[in-house]
């Protein structure tokens, strides 16, 4: 922990921040803006203000006092390796000001307000710092009243009645200039789409009439004429399926001389190979243009889309070329096409420690990227796993974890007397078959759990995924349980029954929202909604056959009792950039599972729990909950429920280096959905939940390495639910014990 001094140092360097700001200039403390309306936010101003004050952490400008910390007068490696790690002063610039002030008053003119007034203030104090005030009065914004379109060229005319409903711009809305720039890009591809491969938004302008009085302008759309104004069509296209760029460079037109070229259903294909590495078919499946088609830049862009998301490329390339004869109006298309490797092995070492089990793990992993040459993946992965737990019973106990995984994804829609071509061809639907074993030997039981799905996903736009699995089996077998372990979960029927075999044939559904960018320097939004349901076909299946029995208490399938259960859940994660050097990040998980017809009890497998790396952090790993229960007798915590709810936020910081911080805090617990006679307090009941409720806070580190993170969280108990009901707060109720702190490495940030 050689770095912890260096942090505390900086904050207190933090604290003189014009040490090196000479006797002639200031720094720069704050920008500030007094808007006059709410048409206008200070967040859609900032990013038009060309000087930023120094990032600050808890309101500490944290990396200029790691500057600070430096002799600038010193060349030697830890100075340097400070002011690299550090920030140097914003020194006050009137010239940024009066530019930063001229891009605010553009900004707020091409929002409709034409007639503001922007200015600004300088407020300097005596410390040499600096506060800039950005005054911005407006008013009302200006109005559109009437939309002309002025197009010289017949055919785009003629297509343009077809489309004003299309049209972005509406009459009685405020001018914005942003509206005017989308429309452009909207009516580029509109027309685009329609074989006018040479048209281009160059030729679009927009002329502002805001003289007619009233606070109103009105809006002239015009389309300029030119010879490129013609529609064109698909002539050849040539598809070069193995194209090695570097190769190409360097050996230039012999390089093609070499390559072969067969003629396949209206295409060229071109190729150094005597086989294809991929079929033929395949790829024109994965297009959506074909010779003789008018050009389409939309369907151009999907057939790139959809031949990289087959995962068997690096890269692939389309481009036009105009043919010979200019003129036919006629195009020809290349498409350049650069494999992956088709084969992969990979070897994973990982070491583990989650919820005081401390080991490691080997992953062992074969990947064939193509492997009926129709970008059919197949992996194939081996794990194992050895970890060391403490128990009341012989102190340290080994947990052996060994499993087998395969994985076959098909770029396809695998359904019989269903092809859903259109469907397939739009969101770019994959088929994916999983079947995996794996035997897990507990210090207090041993099983065995084997499962397979079958199911498709497919994504919506940028953002949204979809994840149908409409078979999903499972089968869990209990090969050993310890005697004193059988006899303590025995006490509760609830329990003992969720540690049963069982057998799980159902489906699955979840939907993903993700709007965060590769360069996360906006805010964002993660939701996840998933909902399950098993047991309801063999149940059904039961009653046809009449195999029913007036004394059987659970209804079996192939020899083995199946669950019958429902379960939902929905995760939302909002992640806030407060500055480029802190972020906070607020989570909110809500799941219900519901056990009913042959099920007493949900499945341990498919049960909720808390505490942990990613969850409520003051506690262990499923060592917290159902509700206020407390099982003081109990030699191994593995608590599981039907309901959880768990609130989480989290402040995350950069320090130096690969090094950030983190200041956290989560709440929540688990609960029964119905009643246990036998562990009170477990049952959740809308009137007294919240009193059920943990609370922890604490810090945390993390080691950005880009390739992967590092997390070492510190948790601290604040209220225990097991407390007695009138004061649950244990700052309030006794001291604190060695059990209320909680360490935990692991891998990635907790949400």
């Amino acid at each position: 922990m050689y770095f912890l001094p260096i942090i505390s140092v900086a904050f207190l360097f933090s604290c003189s921040p014009t040490k090196y700001v000479s006797e002639d200039e200031t720094l720069l403390e704050k920008n500030r803006f007094k808007i006059s309306n709410r048409g206008i936010k200070s967040s859609q101003i900032e990013p038009y203000v060309r000087q930023k004050p120094n990032k600050r952490i808890f309101g500490a400008r944290y990396h200029l006092g790691l500057y600070n910390m430096s002799n600038i007068d010193k060349e030697n490696a830890f100075n340097k390796w400070l002011r690299a790690i550090g920030e140097e002063p914003v020194i006050f610039d009137p010239h940024a000001m009066y530019m930063s002030t001229e891009q605010i008053r553009s900004f707020v003119s091409s929002k409709g307000y034409f007639d503001a007034e922007v200015t600004d203030t300088v407020i300097t104090t005596e410390k040499q710092r600096s506060t800039v005030v950005y005054s911005v009065d407006i008013s009302t914004p200006y109005v559109i009243r009437n939309i002309a379109y002025e197009i010289a060229d017949t055919n785009i005319r003629n297509l343009y009645v077809f489309d004003t409903a299309n049209s972005v711009i509406v009459r009685g809305t405020p001018y914005d200039l942003d509206m005017l720039k989308q429309e452009m890009q909207r009516f580029e591809r509109f027309v685009r789409d329609h074989g006018f491969y040479q048209f281009s938004s160059d030729y679009i302008s927009f002329e502002v009439d805001s003289t007619i009085g009233n606070r109103q302008v009105d809006i002239n759309f015009v389309v300029r004429s030119a010879d490129a104004h013609s529609t064109f069509r698909i002539n050849n296209i040539y598809i070069h399926t193995d194209f090695e760029p570097r190769t190409a460079i360097e050996q230039g037109d012999e390089y093609y001389r070499n390559l072969d070229t067969t003629f396949y259903q209206g295409y060229y294909f071109i190729s150094s190979k005597d086989k294809p590495v991929v079929k033929h078919d395949f790829i024109i499946q994965s297009l959506y243009i074909a010779p003789g088609l008018i050009y389409n830049q939309t369907d151009t862009e999907l057939s790139q889309s959809r031949l990289r998301a087959s995962r068997a490329y690096h890269l692939v390339n389309i481009n036009f070329n105009n043919t010979a004869d200019s003129s036919a109006k006629t195009i020809d298309c290349v498409i350049q096409l650069t494999l992956l490797p088709q084969q992969s092995y990979k070897v994973e070492l990982e070491g583990t420690h989650s919820g005081g089990y401390l080991g490691g793990g080997l992953n062992l992993t074969y990947q064939h990227k193509n492997l009926f040459r129709g970008a059919e993946q197949f992996t194939l992965n081996l794990k194992g796993a050895y970890e060391l737990m403490r128990t009341e019973r012989q102190g340290l106990e080994a947990i052996q974890e060994y499993g087998v995984e395969s994985g076959l994804r098909l770029p396809n829609f695998l359904m019989p007397f269903f092809k859903g071509e259109n469907f397939v061809r739009r969101y770019n639907l994959v088929t994916n078959i999983v079947a995996s074993y794996n035997y897990q030997d507990m210090p207090y039981y041993t099983r065995t759990i084997a499962n397979m799905s079958f199911g498709y996903n497919w994504r919506v736009g940028s953002y949204n995924e979809h994840f149908v699995n409409p078979l999903q089996f499972n089968i869990v077998s209990l090969e050993r349980i310890d005697s004193v372990f059988y006899s303590q979960i025995s006490a509760s029927s609830y329990v003992a029954y969720a540690y049963q075999d069982v057998l799980i044939l159902g489906g699955s559904y979840s939907y993903i929202f993700n709007n965060q960018l590769t360069n996360r320097t906006q805010d964002h939004w993660f939701v996840r909604w998933n909902f399950e349901t098993a047991g309801n076909l063999l149940r059904a299946y039961n009653r046809i056959s009449n195999s029913d029995k007036s004394d059987a208490t659970t209804h079996q399938f192939i020899n083995q009792p199946f669950a019958q259960y429902v379960k939902t859940d929905v995760d939302i994660r909002y992640n806030h950039i407060v500055n480029p050097a802190a972020s906070m990040v607020y989570r909110g998980f809500l799941g219900v599972a519901v056990p009913y017809g042959n099920s007493k009890a949900i499945p341990f497998e498919r049960q909720y729990f808390a505490g942990g790396a990613n969850s409520i952090r003051g506690w262990q790993v499923r060592t917290l909950g159902p509700g206020s229960h407390s099982d003081t007798s109990a030699t191994f915590l593995n608590q599981t429920a039907d309901i959880k709810i768990e609130l989480n936020a989290e402040y995350r910081f950069k320090l130096f280096w690969v090094l950030e911080g983190a200041l956290f805090a989560d709440a929540g617990n688990i609960w029964t959905y119905k009643s246990d006679l036998d562990r009170a307090g477990t049952q959740f009941k809308f009137n007294r939940f919240y009193e059920d409720l943990a609370v922890g806070t604490g810090l945390g580190l993390r080691f950005d390495f880009n390739f992967f993170l590092a997390r070492l969280d510190f948790g601290m108990k604040l209220r225990d639910p097991i407390m007695p009901e009138s004061n649950k707060w244990i700052f309030s109720n006794r001291s604190y014990v060695w059990r209320d702190f909680t360490a935990v490495i692991a891998i990635g940030y907790p949400f």
